[in-house]
């Protein structure tokens, strides 16, 4: 979220909306490193809804193929 920023009132375990990601939404991310994509949530003042589920490491590998010969 940014270097030497202070966030007060936050502690391990809250969850934390970011609402202005711009390049850094779904449309603009990428798996770099193998890195799963976050969960989207819209929100519509007191209502909330998951538009997206979290990625998971299966999901990032689910469509590659592994050739014969290759195996051991």
């Amino acid at each position: 979220l940014g270097k030497d920023r202070v966030m007060n009132g936050v502690e391990e375990g809250d969850l934390l909306a970011v609402f202005s990601a711009g390049a850094y939404g779904f449309s603009m991310s990428s798996n770099y490193n193998s890195r799963p994509r976050v969960a989207e949530v819209l929100v519509d003042k007191d209502r909330f809804s998951l538009i997206r589920r979290r990625e998971t490491y299966e999901d990032l590998t689910d469509k590659e193929m592994i050739p014969d010969y290759t195996r051991i």
